[in-house]
């Protein structure tokens, strides 16, 4: 069963320069060192490519669609050209919208916001919190974790085949299913094992029983293509800040007739195109049938601007060449903390998946947060520990009971006794080699050797205990 389409030039690239390559930090064990950010997966640095163009056009900054003079003009046509930009990264069909938007979070629950009444929502417990939440106002299904992606696909399969007509609307969806609108929600890379999904396949089990598919791609279009008319989606979400675009902006695109028939998910200027007293007092307004009918209020152009410049970063380096390398780097942190008996690398579809630069495990004697609290302090590799506002997933992969105690990035155990939390080390396209090699050869040395530090709990957090001795 494919899962996306396999990269065809395999050559590799060097790393894309990001800011904060060169940042020192200290090391409470004495001295600095050069810092390894291997948290992309929450957010990653921005790409020098983005800083350049954001301080270029930073002087020439005005408000977009209603300003007469000139920086207005000037930001208006560079606003609207990034949404033809973020259109054309992926691959979205000619009738398609681009509305921009916070987040991923933001996007989906934006779509969330203009469901059609007695909307059935489908989606996988092995979501991020941003995909598996919005929907509670909906009829929603939750599925249980596949094990295998074909396993996904029957999973969905049975669920579109069993869900009764609703009792109250027999509405049509516009795919021909004959028992009311239904949507289906998933992810594309899991932001806690890596893995990918079989989209492609969901998206046609989807469309065969008429329902829709937003694919939530906030850790897919960082590493991977998307093309929306490929995967045969109804929508794509995803967030700047881990598009190499911390800027604050986000991206739902897609089909544009629900976002057209709801009420603004905003209700404020640029939503609307006229508003007019009623005799009787009251308001009326006619909303714009555009992607502004949904992004009422000033825009963030600094971060849409952002965002378009990375699009085309990603885009000009490569994104076979860039994947490839991202593989190599997958391969060896895989290899180097296999040859460590005490990790385990968690997983839903076993160790051959297919998988983006997204590694969780934990470490036997081990608590996460401390051992992430002395990578950080002993060697200067920032990775995250906790649940990672996925903990349904997490707690299928250590399973664990659903009433264990954990939050996430709150572990709850002092340091060395077992929490329900775990590591996540994820990179990207501006990952240098010496960081990959720096963690695989700290976890050997952390497990072999021990911390050289004391640590504690403050405020929930592992931290090392600054008035201890070395030990």
């Amino acid at each position: 069963m494919s899962v996306f389409s396999a990269v065809a030039d395999q050559s590799v690239c060097t790393p894309l320069p990001v800011l904060g390559r060169d940042v020192a930090v200290p090391l409470v064990t004495g001295g600095e060192v050069t810092y390894a950010a291997l948290d992309y997966a929450a957010s990653a640095p921005a790409l020098q490519r983005v800083w350049d163009d954001v301080s270029a056009y930073a002087p020439y900054y005005g408000s977009v669609h209603r300003g007469a003079g000139y920086l207005s003009q000037l930001s208006t046509d560079l606003f609207e050209n990034s949404r033809k930009t973020v259109a054309e990264f992926l691959g979205c069909r000619a009738e398609d919208q681009v509305i921009f938007t916070r987040s991923t979070t933001d996007s989906l629950n934006l779509l969330a916001a203009v469901l059609p009444a007695d909307c059935q929502v489908f989606v996988f417990e092995t979501e991020h919190h941003a995909s598996l939440l919005p929907w509670r106002d909906a009829r929603v299904t939750y599925l249980n974790a596949p094990r295998t992606p074909a396993q996904a696909v029957e999973t969905l399969e049975r669920a579109l085949a069993d869900r009764d007509p609703s009792s109250s609307s027999q509405l049509r969806s516009s795919r021909g299913g004959p028992t009311g609108p239904a949507l289906v929600c998933v992810t594309g890379a899991s932001n806690v094992t890596g893995e990918l999904w079989p989209v492609k396949e969901l998206a046609a089990v989807a469309h065969a029983h008429g329902a829709r598919i937003v694919l939530d791609a906030a850790q897919l279009a960082p590493h991977h293509p998307v093309d929306i008319e490929e995967l045969d989606v109804d929508w794509v979400a995803f967030s700047g800040h881990k598009l190499y675009a911390p800027f604050g902006s986000g991206v739902l695109a897609g089909r544009a007739d629900w976002l057209q028939d709801a009420e603004p998910y905003l209700a404020g200027g640029g939503a609307s195109r006229k508003v007019a007293r009623r005799t009787d007092g009251g308001v009326d307004v006619e909303w714009h049938s555009t992607a502004a009918r949904h992004e009422a209020g000033s825009p963030n152009v600094i971060g849409v601007y952002s965002i378009a410049s990375a699009c085309k970063a990603l885009t000009e380096a490569g994104f076979d060449r860039l994947v490839a390398r991202e593989q190599q780097l997958v391969t060896r942190i895989r290899e180097g903390l296999a040859e460590v008996p005490q990790v385990k690398v968690l997983s839903l579809f076993g160790d051959d998946a297919p998988r983006v630069g997204v590694i969780s495990f934990v470490v036997e004697g081990w608590n996460s947060s401390h051992f992430a609290a002395a990578l950080s302090a002993e060697y200067g590799i920032g990775v995250r520990d906790g649940l990672f506002c996925a903990h349904p997933l997490v707690r299928t992969l250590l399973g664990s009971d659903p009433q264990d105690p954990g939050e996430c990035g709150a572990p709850e155990a002092e340091p060395g006794e077992r929490s329900l939390n775990a590591i996540r080390v994820s990179f990207g396209a501006g990952t240098p080699d010496e960081h990959i090699e720096r963690f695989v050869r700290a976890v050997k040395e952390l497990v072999n050797k021990g911390a050289q530090w004391t640590y504690r709990t403050e405020d929930g957090r592992c931290v090392p205990d600054r008035g201890a001795a070395q030990v």
